[in-house]
């Protein structure tokens, strides 16, 4: 029986490969970084031809929808430096970000079910200014299994394995403006 228990006690509703850290930054790091994502030309999402409500900036490369493909965007900028070395370091010492995207999301405003693309590997998001509903769901036969993490201001989450490539995830509109940094590494057919 001992043993029964122990195989029931190890089991998490959490998705395999999912990592959580909070506060992650300072206070006074996450105004910084609010600050500088507020100063770029942040343009509205592009999904094809239709355009979402949250505004975003990529660094390192951008996927075009269009021609389906990562194309080179604007070099990742050095005041993102040191936030990104501590992502690599809570990576691991093979962890190399090549790609970053920074999202507004202003009141009322998510983002639907999806997987990022597979050109990517391990995905790393720093959530500032509000916190969100991190929601995760996978196929369950005809039913869905679903986890939600609650996104703290200044936490970082890192999605790999299955929580990167079998879960699907989604945020629901956001109650106040929210910010956040994707750090992105490559697959290794993309490196």
């Amino acid at each position: 029986m001992t043993e029964q228990f122990a195989f029931f006690a190890s089991l998490s509703r959490d998705p395999e490969g999912l990592q959580y850290a909070a506060d992650f930054v300072s206070p006074e790091t996450e105004g910084e970084l609010i600050g500088r994502i507020a100063a770029l030309p942040l343009k509205p999402f592009q999904f094809g031809q239709y355009e979402g409500k949250r505004r975003v900036a990529s660094f390192g490369f951008s996927y075009d929808y269009v021609l389906r493909r990562l194309r080179e965007a604007e070099p990742i900028p050095d005041w993102l430096g040191p936030v990104l070395r501590k992502v690599e370091a809570f990576g691991g010492p093979e962890t190399r970000v090549r790609q970053v995207l920074c999202t507004e999301y202003d009141f009322g405003v998510g983002i639907g079910w999806h997987r990022d693309k597979p050109h990517f590997d391990r995905i790393f998001g720093l959530s500032l200014g509000s916190a969100c509903k991190f929601r995760f769901r996978r196929a369950a036969g005809d039913k869905w299994e679903r986890f939600t993490l609650d996104a703290e201001p200044r936490s970082l989450y890192m999605m790999s394995g299955a929580s990167r490539r079998v879960w699907e995830h989604s945020i629901p509109a956001v109650e106040a403006p929210r910010y956040s940094i994707t750090f992105r590494t490559m697959a290794e057919r993309n490196t």
